[in-house]
């Protein structure tokens, strides 16, 4: 792997902070400040909000001035996010703490682009590998970020968290330090061109195998989120297990999503994009199954696993697969409706778990898991069955 796709590693480690950062010590903060207990959890989801609006400007800006600058400015957005949200615990506003999560949100939009910048500083045999590498940069940030949260004594300081968001900033610093000193534009092995090339945007729709690849992280993002986030709910609720147990079943699961990317890269050059998502599909379908049959902790925690490993496969395979359907001077477009997409649908499913739990129960919303499982496959069918050459199903 060149220089430029570690540099993109330790600067996902950094910048990816505020993503559990917020989702650690986000609903709990806003409990503290919220006018309302209904109110609590806002800020948790206007992470999710500003990632989706911000992710077509962010696409916009790296095609006419270039990756790196608009990476520097998502860094800049996560230092500000730290910045609001320190004022925020200091003057007890919770508008402004509902700012600092939307402000994180857009610096994460960038950040969820740093995958593709990987894929172009590399050959494309090697694009799947340095897309897995960049994820793992998501392992360091899980646990960097709950970590930070408590900085300066968190619940229990005199201004609630102020030490943590102060420390949000700083990382962020750091994450602009390391893409300053490392990252090379000159690097990518992409041409830039002027802005407004290539076809119409139907014309590249009209591709089955962009809709494979945009299935592929889409449905795999919005069924991870919308199992993961009932799972502490119905764990605690409905099975009595303890807040203990659902914490390390949660922790475990995230380090099943971003594990598999030590080998995800090799196994798409091994058995190839369409294998590697068809086993990802496997892994959904066990993870349904698995939990689906019981309510002990194994069951939970075998059927998460299952399910951080599948969303890996599933989003390594799709962003790898999607640079097959564009031209370069189209890529800035595509990767930008597939991102809206992703973290569209993503958003969907995080903030309607807790009510379709509450309307179906556990086993209910497994089920209702199963038809997107089935709708992928039959868009992965169709590019398949539509592609000119075998050879091309082991690229």
């Amino acid at each position: 792997m060149p220089l430029n796709v570690w540099i993109l590693v330790a600067a996902q480690a950094l910048a990816m902070c505020t993503a559990p950062f917020i989702v650690f010590i986000g609903s709990i903060h806003g409990r503290l400040l919220a006018p309302s207990p209904e109110l609590a959890t806002l800020p948790v989801g206007l992470v999710v909000v500003g990632t989706v609006l911000a992710i077509k400007p962010a696409t916009w800006l790296m095609e006419r001035i270039g990756r790196k600058p608009v990476m520097l400015l998502g860094a800049l957005a996560g230092t500000v996010a730290g910045s609001l949200g320190a004022l925020a615990a200091w003057t007890a506003s919770f508008p402004l703490l509902c700012a600092a999560a939307m402000v994180g949100g857009t610096g994460l939009a960038v950040v969820h682009q740093y995958r593709f910048a990987a894929m172009e500083s590399v050959s494309p045999d090697m694009a799947g590998t340095a897309a897995a590498r960049v994820l793992l940069g998501g392992l360091v940030a899980a646990w960097l970020g709950p970590e930070i949260a408590l900085a300066g004594g968190g619940a229990q300081a005199q201004y609630p968290f102020m030490g943590g968001w102060l420390a949000l900033g700083a990382v962020q610093v750091l994450a602009m330090i390391v893409l300053v000193a490392g990252y090379r534009a000159s690097g990518e092995h992409v041409r830039e061109v002027a802005a407004g090339g290539g076809r119409a945007m139907v014309a590249i729709l009209r591709q089955p195998v962009i809709w494979a690849a945009i299935s592929a992280a889409a449905i795999g993002y919005a069924i991870m989120s919308f199992i993961m986030t009932a799972t502490p709910l119905s764990m605690t609720e409905v099975a009595d297990h303890s807040l203990d147990d659902a914490k390390r079943v949660i922790q475990i699961h995230i380090m099943a999503m971003y594990l598999p990317s030590l080998v995800s890269g090799w196994l798409i050059r091994v058995v190839g994009i369409p294998r590697m998502m068809g086993l990802g599909l496997l892994a959904y379908l066990g993870c349904v199954l698995l939990a689906f049959s019981g309510i002990t902790f194994h069951h939970y925690l075998s059927a998460l696993i299952l399910l951080g490993i599948g969303w890996n496969f599933l989003f390594v395979g799709g962003t790898t697969l999607l640079p097959q359907g564009y031209q370069d001077e189209e890529r800035f477009r595509v990767q930008g409706l597939n991102d809206l997409i992703v973290f569209g649908s993503q958003a969907t499913a995080a903030m309607s778990a807790g009510a379709v739990l509450a309307m179906v129960q556990w086993t209910g919303l497994l089920l209702i898991a199963v038809p997107f499982l089935v709708l992928h496959g039959v868009l992965m069918a169709a590019w398949l069955l539509g592609r000119p050459a075998p050879k091309e199903l082991a690229e």
